[in-house]
């Protein structure tokens, strides 16, 4: 459902762009130029908008304060990355690298890794993580929730799934990486199934533990459930076991514009992994963050 929604957006804002190019091309080029400019990248524009209201909710959050350098260079790399994810990956590539969990495409031994991608999103965010572990020879699965503006508790059976699959071709607990909602997915996941002694370890990027300013626009029920300190946020360590968040590491940036005031990506308990200067999406593809994410692969 996902992928096709954005192929309509690509292909509909493409179409925008080139009517408006034809159009006044030639009674004004530099009006048909700006005009083009301006469908194309006016995203950019809303994502300024995000960088400038985060640092404005983050005065009074204890988490070291973003410069105007770092807000650029973050607003920066996710204007470049943005198209390539949402415009291409997702729409286009969500299918182009299969769930790696036949024994002829692994090497033994090794643990493998379930993948769950945020809001608005699809396995097809993953492909450079799973073109990683594909080369490697680790088994993987990178689910794609459903429905899109479901409930996060609707996820916990496709993460289940998933985990059951990885886990029954190595015979290892799997570790689970996850980027913003996926991270809430996964504690939803060890809250309903007890699952704890499934998982190898967690890695959470940029997840909204604690919600986020942001979600205040959010109406679809997932959307509603990352609203800040939300009452389906307070049931999801409920009775938990007390080693539940030791489980976790947490990727967290000054310069997240999706999820912010800026602790709220933290754990308590958790290892939690402060990233200066790297936006919400472009976090998850920081060579550091994946370096270290992969390695827990090989910790006992």
């Amino acid at each position: 459902m996902l992928a096709l929604l954005q192929r309509l957006l690509t292909f509909t804002l493409i179409a925008a762009a080139g009517s408006w190019w034809f159009y006044f091309r030639d009674s004004s080029p530099v009006l048909a130029i700006a005009g083009c400019l301006l469908i194309v990248f006016g995203y950019a524009g809303l994502l300024a908008l995000e960088f400038v209201i985060l640092r404005l909710v983050n005065q009074s959050d204890p988490t070291p304060k973003p410069s105007w350098s770092e807000l650029f260079r973050a607003w920066l790399g996710e204007t470049l990355l943005a198209p390539r994810v949402f415009c291409w990956r997702q729409p286009f590539r969500a299918k182009a690298i299969a769930d790696n969990v036949s024994p002829m495409g692994l090497r033994h031994g090794l643990r493998g890794v379930v993948l769950v991608h945020g809001f608005f999103c699809n396995r097809g965010l993953w492909n450079p993580w799973l073109e990683r572990l594909q080369a490697q020879g680790h088994a993987f699965v990178a689910v794609s929730l459903e429905p899109v503006f479901g409930s996060i508790d609707e996820y916990v059976p496709q993460i289940d799934k998933a985990v059951w699959q990885v886990t029954r071709v190595t015979g290892q607990a799997p570790l689970l990486v996850c980027h913003s909602m996926g991270g809430l997915a996964a504690r939803a996941w060890l809250q309903t199934m007890k699952s704890e002694a499934r998982v190898h370890h967690v890695v959470t990027i940029g997840t909204p533990h604690r919600g986020t300013w942001l979600a205040r626009f959010g109406h679809g029920k997932n959307g509603r459930q990352m609203r800040l300190l939300s009452d389906w946020q307070s049931q999801l360590d409920h009775q938990m076991p007390a080693g539940r968040h030791a489980l976790f590491t947490c990727w967290y940036s000054n310069c997240d514009n999706i999820v912010f005031p800026t602790s709220t990506a933290c754990l308590p308990g958790a290892d939690n992994r402060l990233v200066r200067g790297a936006a919400h999406v472009q976090m998850a593809f920081l060579p550091a963050v994946m370096d270290a994410t992969l390695a827990t692969l090989r910790k006992p």
